[in-house]
């Protein structure tokens, strides 16, 4: 589903935000991509989504080159992003009208779009937020309805942008449980290295814009010499003793 091949990408300036990462996602898995600040993961994250420029041939998504001007325009349909700050994506007077706003961009009737949206917030349990202002909201609701904003518009990617950042207990769990239960192939960026031990089966480690791990979550996380050498730590629950 997903196909990454010596992605390489630059800022002004010259540096490696990205350097030669290749990697594939088969349809249907959860994977984590997590590392220090500055590794790469969002850019990572706007390349796949067509966001940042890329050169073509570095990666498919859903068999589609988000490098390729024909193609990005076929992404909204198959790849749903959902970014680090859900006030991003939530902009409408209604939480409803935010929640619709992307079947209707794709051509659906608003007949058609209103029941999407209607089906994607009753999947990440908000269906009595329809007409509630998105700003008045908790941040575990706004996070919710932020996946719903993805949901409705039916893609069969997920990319997740450090999804549990700011999130109080209560809604960090309620997120874990939504996430476990999300269609479609997943790819989470986040240092929440608990949640991905609780939702993703596989993890990439990037640093400095390497892909330096590529493995079974328990596996990459648990090697104390792995995390410590680039800037991490092993988890509570996988340490020995």
């Amino acid at each position: 589903m997903i196909r990454v091949t010596a992605m390489t990408h630059r800022f002004v300036g010259g540096r490696a935000a990205l350097d030669g990462v290749s990697f594939t996602v088969a349809a249907g898995e959860s994977v984590a991509v997590v590392g220090p600040n500055g590794a790469g993961k969002t850019t990572l994250f706007l390349r796949l989504c067509g966001v940042l420029p890329g050169v073509r041939g570095e990666a498919t998504v859903a068999n589609l080159d988000p490098a390729d001007r024909e193609h990005r325009r076929k992404l909204a349909a198959t790849v749903g992003v959902v970014f680090q700050n859900p006030d991003d994506q939530l902009f409408s007077p209604t939480v409803l009208d935010d929640v619709a706003f992307g079947p209707l961009n794709l051509g659906l009737s608003d007949i058609e779009a209103r029941d999407r949206a209607t089906e994607a917030l009753n999947a990440v349990g908000l269906p009595d937020h329809a007409a509630r202002v998105p700003h008045q909201l908790s941040g575990g609701e706004k996070r919710r309805a932020a996946i719903a904003t993805i949901l409705s518009m039916r893609p069969g990617v997920l990319l997740l942008d450090e999804p549990s950042m700011f999130l109080d207990p209560r809604g960090r769990r309620e997120l874990i449980y939504l996430v476990r239960d999300l269609p479609g192939t997943k790819l989470i960026a986040t240092h929440d290295l608990g949640l991905v031990l609780e939702t993703c089966p596989r993890v990439l480690l990037l640093d400095g814009g390497k892909l330096v791990a590529d493995g079974p979550t328990e596996q990459v996380l648990g090697n104390e010499m792995l995390m410590e050498t680039h800037g991490l730590e092993v988890p509570y629950r996988l340490r020995n003793g």
